[in-house]
């Protein structure tokens, strides 16, 4: 099908992709593909851009979490809260370095309950882990007061969320360290897998950098057993190209999805939209609502052009690889709630007017028919 509202926007983003392949040649001439000069570049004006001391780039988004839990002391046997309704790279991250996923539920906002997280803390508790689902911001100023009343590391996941703040605050520095992702469909992105951490402790960034290296203090020095997840320099090339387009792309997206907010508001006998906090800067990694007989409007959608998508259908702790947590159907009723009436409509930087207003044509278009 040729999608009149697409939902990947890749092909027009590197649709000239000349200065990115000019400069790779450029690179290749030095042959420094690891940890090259490229890399200490992005690494600065990321930092600079959220606004922390330093950044730390590694081989994935799911790398930085996992990685940043690891510097700043979480390890095996440990208990990690965090949201129900994630990725699974949130959860895997917390399990592949021994501790226990913990999950609590969430609002209607898509992010983590803060009013639940102290009824799951045990002496194994280590650290929270609150996620910024679809761009939104989670309610950071009542995790950090009871991660400090309980002595708990906090480490967000901000894999989608780059530039969402709350009072003016940017998401990912609150907590003691924050992992993005720079996955193909993050709102900053590469040609591949990447992952960049920042945090303003000198030496969990210290830690972070032997992490990623194999614990190598120089070519000839192991200080600790580490892993392999360094941030390619070609990656880092790619990312210091659009690097300086991101507040143009966080801007066209609260943009579209401002447009779709008016539209939608008026329609509240079929579409839910979530509540819309006045302090908190939302980027819309995904436009995310709820819908009314949403699998009808789905394919109905698909059937018109527009590629909706659906995240995530199966709550990710009814999900099989899941099941040692022991949880069981309905621990997480809004969790399972929302997955039964989200629904997620291109909102990328790349999209115009038209093509908006039409997918909003659609969803009017498919109530007045049910």
């Amino acid at each position: 099908m040729k999608w009149k509202v697409r939902f990947s926007y890749l092909p027009q983003q590197f649709a000239r992709p000349g200065r990115i392949l000019a400069e790779i040649r450029r690179h290749l001439k030095t042959c420094q593909f690891t940890l090259g000069p490229e890399v200490a570049q992005f690494e600065k004006s990321f930092a600079a851009m959220i606004g922390t001391r330093h950044a730390v780039g590694v081989g994935s988004g799911t790398d930085a979490l996992k990685l940043a839990l690891k510097a700043a002391g979480v390890g095996y046997g440990d208990e990690v809260i965090t949201a129900a309704n994630t990725f699974i790279a949130t959860v895997g991250a917390i399990a592949e370095i021994g501790a226990r996923p913990v999950l609590v539920d969430v609002t209607p906002y898509f992010t983590m309950d803060a009013s639940l997280i102290e009824a799951a803390i045990t002496p194994k508790t280590k650290a929270i882990l609150p996620v910024h689902l679809t761009g939104e911001a989670a309610d950071m100023p009542a995790i950090m007061k009871i991660a400090g009343r309980r002595n708990l590391v906090v480490i967000e996941d901000a894999c989608q969320a780059i530039l969402a703040s709350i009072d003016g605050k940017t998401a990912g520095t609150f907590g003691a360290a924050t992992g993005y992702s720079l996955h193909p469909l993050k709102n900053l992105n590469v040609w591949g897998d990447a992952g960049i951490v920042v945090t303003n402790s000198g030496g969990i960034a210290a830690r972070l950098r032997l992490l990623r290296n194999h614990g190598l203090a120089n070519r000839d020095e192991v200080e600790i057993f580490g892993h392999n997840s360094r941030l390619d320099s070609i990656q880092a090339i790619v990312g210091n190209w659009l690097i300086k387009q991101v507040h143009m792309i966080t801007q066209k997206r609260i943009d579209h999805a401002a447009m779709y907010d008016e539209a939608f508001s008026k329609m509240s006998s079929d579409i839910r939209l979530p509540p819309r906090r006045p302090n908190v800067r939302r980027v819309y990694h995904l436009y995310m609502i709820e819908a009314r007989k949403r699998d009808a409007l789905y394919e109905f959608l698909l059937k018109n052009g527009v590629e909706a998508k659906i995240h995530y259908p199966i709550p990710l702790y009814l999900q099989k690889g899941l099941a040692p947590l022991g949880y069981k159907m309905g621990d997480f009723p809004e969790t399972d709630r929302q997955a039964k009436c989200i629904l997620t409509l291109p909102a990328d930087q790349h999209l115009t007017a038209k093509q908006v207003r039409y997918a909003i044509d659609v969803v009017r278009e498919f109530y007045k028919r049910n």
